[in-house]
């Protein structure tokens, strides 16, 4: 691929634990990257992500598919008007019973459990629906001894975050159960629901002192999230403008994800 210039990015689906190795490796060789999530293993493989594509003038974007998706788009718009009034606090839970022998449950590949892979997108959806960063994390975090399928991650773990404008967010995240996935946004007009983080069936529901038109179901397959964001990544490319969902933006994931953990581990 590094000799073909007809291929101008690609697109990296890999363990975790290879994410920096290849995006560092396709910059070099003069292509874009669109990384899958999470960003990378550690902080400083982010960064180094990062400073390799500035250095090469490539275009960074991590598949926060989530983030292009109608519903979630929507949800952050009446968010920011104020539909739902001031945010005083958010729930949100994503998790599934995963099988024996995943590479997902190996640290080595993985860099961790449930967090890195489903709790992401709550985490990631926190964030970015209040536009805000954390300010003060706390975690628990549990694993079953006699459970041979975690090899040094997590099975279970859950936290709390505090944002500078107040707001109070509690998210969970499991490989030992099929956890019903939900970002539950509590107001002081209202209260706002997204179902699900999947490919399919998205919806919103808002409870407010006045009627709220919500927009339907997405219905569409699996497909079609991923051309979404891949046509918006080719747009980034095609136009020279800086993907929204940047290496920057996986970054500070990585940076929540860090202190989760560390938070888990003294508790």
């Amino acid at each position: 691929m590094k000799d073909n210039p007809d291929i101008d990015a690609v697109y990296i689906g890999l363990p975790n634990n290879m994410h920096a190795e290849y995006t560092i490796r396709a910059a070099k060789a003069g292509k874009h990257v669109l990384c899958e999530k999470p960003m990378a293993n550690t902080v400083d493989e982010c960064k180094a992500m990062i400073e390799a594509c500035r250095q090469a003038n490539r275009k960074l974007m991590i598949a926060y598919r989530c983030q292009l998706e109608p519903t979630f788009l929507q949800a952050r718009k009446m968010i920011q008007d104020g539909v739902i009034g001031k945010v005083q606090a958010i729930e949100s839970a994503n998790g599934f019973n995963i099988a024996p022998n995943e590479w997902r449950s190996d640290v080595k590949y993985a860099g961790g459990g449930p967090l890195m892979d489903v709790g992401i997108y709550s985490l990631n959806a926190c964030r970015w629906l209040l536009r805000e960063e954390p300010q003060d994390i706390s975690a628990h975090s549990y694993v079953d001894p006699s459970d041979p399928r975690f090899k040094g991650v997590e099975e279970t773990i859950g936290w709390v975050m505090k944002f500078p404008s107040g707001v109070i967010a509690i998210c969970n995240t499991t490989y030992g159960a099929n956890m019903e996935s939900f970002v539950r946004l509590h107001g002081s007009k209202g209260t706002m629901e997204i179902s699900g983080f999947g490919y399919e069936g998205i919806h919103m529901t808002v409870k407010s002192r006045s009627p709220i038109e919500v927009p339907p179901p997405d219905t569409n397959k699996d497909p079609h999230q991923f051309m979404v964001e891949s046509d918006y990544f080719s747009r980034c490319i095609m136009d020279n403008t800086e993907p929204s969902l940047s290496g920057e933006e996986g970054l500070r994931d990585m940076e929540a994800i860090t202190r989760i953990y560390a938070a888990a581990k003294k508790s």
